[in-house]
Order: structure tokens, then C-alpha cells, then sequence
């Protein structure tokens, strides 16, 4: 079963849990398991003094965060909100709104949750199927804008009532630092958690070196074998990657990203295939790695130079000769090591 299920929802991010075992007496025991989350896998090591089974309580916890923000999940929250329903938000929301929120303002609205009814016409929402005809775009365009909703209250307010919120893009992430709290408010000092890649690792692995992980190399498409462009050793950190190279679809001889530009409405086009962003919480990692891939490299490391705390990254471009490119911040250059070159 296990084995079935990462082959088709293994993760762009890599993460390398290779670990020594816990056998020897008084030391803490190492637990590991995996499930399924969010339409993909997640995978949870931790080092327990008390030897205590958490799966229970991560597998609650996981999905009564669908209940909240997943647009699969008939009445969920998000869904109760996108249909106009009244609804009073909870606290998880409220924060998935905020850090949305922040990130648009920082990044002049690169990211955008209010790009919902755009994904869907694209083909990559719940619907699945592509309903673009001439005109859609600019139809759909008025609804598009992150100052056009605000929350007061605990009440989403919207300017158009057409407006449909999407958290796909910061909700992994924000999945993995809730399951990350819950394993420290337990007293869990070295754990790492990965949610369809996307990454929290705390602590250290009991032989105190960090935690491995790896970050994928482009493929030429969603079948290829995966192999990693790179290994990061990461501690106290959460990493995320988005790339365009496994969710698209093709029609007419076209390639269409799942990545939508909010400013034009359309999926991005430019030479960046995916971007690697760490930073101290994963949701704020997951949303700038969306913000990024559409923002393009160059303006993404112009931002990232603007004294930007705390936040790094690794680029991979595709050359006009179907070689690869890659581009790092300065914090990564140290600490990266670039395989498979």
C-alpha cells in the first residue's frame, strides 16, 4: 500500500530520513510512520524519551485541518466560505488568511489566494477539467485580487461575492508546522516532518549530525525516475519547493503550469522550474516558493536581496539548450551540496 501510494504522490521535495536506530537502553525510541494527507503522503520521525505512539493524534489532527482548508473536502470551511455561506472562521483560518495576506503585500501580489476561480478554469482545482474559452481570463480577472477580502470579525468579507479563496498554495506547509507545535507542546525536542515535501526537521538525528534533505532535479515529464539536484543539512528550519515540471497537462501541442500569475491570469511561462525556499515556519516557505515561480528568478533574487530575515533559496533554470542552470542565494552556498549535475 505504502509503496503503491509514493509512487504516485512522491514529493518534489525529497526528504532523506536515513537513521540510525534507537535500540540500546535509556535512550529515547524512534518512531517513524506514514500516511496519507492533503491528496498526497506525510511521513513523521521523532525521538520520544517517553516512548509515546503519536500517530493517533497527528492523523486527528491532519484531518481536521482538511475540514478547514481543503477545497477536496465538500463542507469544509474554505468551501462554506467560497459559497457564501455564514460562517464564523476558526483560528487556523485566521492564520492561513494572515500569512497569505503578509505574503501578497511583500511580494506586490505575486501570491494571491484569491487566484481560485482562475485554477479551476485552468484545469488544476477540484473540477479538473479545463473550462478556458476566449474571454474566460478576462472575465474571471475582476475577481482576482488579494485587498478585495478581509476578515473582521471572524467573518470573511469580500468585495465580489464571485471571489473563491485558494489555500493550496501555503496550507501543506502550514499542515506541517501544526504537526511540528504539537510534537514540541509533547516535549519533542528531534523530530522532522514532511507533508508531500514539504519539510520541518528540528533537532538533530541521535549521532547530532542534521537532517538530510534532498531536493529533486527537474524531470521532462511527471513519469520520468526521480533523482536529486541537491542535499541540504537542515536543523531548527522548514524547506519547500513548487515547481511546474510534473503539474501540467498539454493541449494542442501547449504546456500549461499549474502556476497562475495573478497579475495576467495565465500560467506562467518562464525559465524557471522550480524554486527551493527555507525559512522558519513551512508556511511562509511553501507561499514564497509559490510567490517565486511567479515572480521568475531574477526578480526573485532582487527580493531575496532586499534584506529579506531569515529566507533563502535555490533556483533551477532550464537553458535554451535543454541544459539545467541553477541559482542560490548566499546563505545556501555554504551548506548545499549541488549532485547530478
Amino acid at each position: 500500500m505504502i509503496s503503491e501510494f509514493n509512487r504516485y504522490f512522491f514529493p518534489l521535495l525529497l526528504a532523506l530520513m536515513s537513521l540510525v536506530g534507537c535500540d540500546r537502553p535509556g535512550t529515547p525510541g524512534k518512531f517513524q510512520f506514514t500516511g496519507e494527507a492533503q491528496g498526497t503522503y506525510y511521513a513523521v520521525t521523532y525521538y520520544d524519551p517517553l516512548n509515546r505512539d503519536l500517530r493517533p493524534s497527528v492523523d486527528s489532527l491532519l484531518k481536521e485541518f482538511d475540514q478547514t482548508a481543503s477545497l477536496w473536502v465538500k463542507n469544509s470551511m474554505i468551501n462554506r466560505v467560497n459559497n457564501n455561506e455564514e460562517v464564523a472562521v476558526n483560528a487556523d483560518y485566521l492564520e492561513l488568511f494572515r500569512i497569505s495576506q503578509e505574503v501578497s503585500e511583500a511580494t506586490g501580489g505575486s501570491f494571491d489566494i484569491t487566484v481560485g476561480p482562475l485554477v479551476n478554469a485552468w484545469g488544476f482545482g477540484p473540477d479538473q477539467a479545463p473550462s478556458i474559452a476566449p474571454g474566460t481570463v478576462d472575465s474571471l480577472m475582476p475577481l482576482v485580487g488579494f485587498r478585495k477580502v478581509q476578515i473582521l470579525n471572524h467573518r470573511v468579507l469580500k468585495a465580489d461575492p464571485g471571489i473563491k479563496l485558494d489555500f493550496n498554495a501555503v496550507a501543506q506547509g502550514y499542515s506541517v508546522d501544526l504537526i511540528s507545535q504539537f510534537l514540541e507542546s509533547k516535549g519533542i525536542e528531534n523530530y522532522l516532518v514532511d507533508i508531500g515535501g514539504e519539510v520541518y526537521a528540528h533537532g538533530t538525528k541521535p549521532d547530532r549530525k542534521q537532517w538530510l534533505v534532498g531536493i529533486e532535479k527537474p524531470s521532462d515529464d511527471r513519469s520520468s525516475s526521480r533523482k536529486l539536484s541537491a542535499e541540504l543539512p537542515v536543523t531548527n528550519r522548514a524547506v519547500a519547493t513548487s515547481g511546474n515540471y510534473r503539474k501540467y497537462y498539454e493541449r494542442d501541442g501547449i504546456r500549461y503550469s499549474h502556476t497562475i500569475d495573478p497579475h495576467t491570469g495565465y500560467p506562467v511561462t518562464h525559465s524557471l522550474l522550480s524554486v527551493t525556499v527555507v525559512a522558519d515556519r513551512c508556511g511562509y516557505a511553501d507561499a514564497y516558493a509559490t510567490a517565486f515561480m511567479v515572480m521568475g528568478p531574477d526578480s526573485a533574487m532582487q527580493f531575496l536581496a532586499g534584506n529579506r530575515e531569515g529566507l533563502e533559496a535555490y533556483f533551477i533554470l532550464s537553458g535554451p539548450d535543454g541544459s539545467y542552470k541553477t541559482v542560490m542565494t548566499e546563505g545556501l552556498k555554504q551548506s548545499l551540496t549541488e549532485i547530478n549535475r
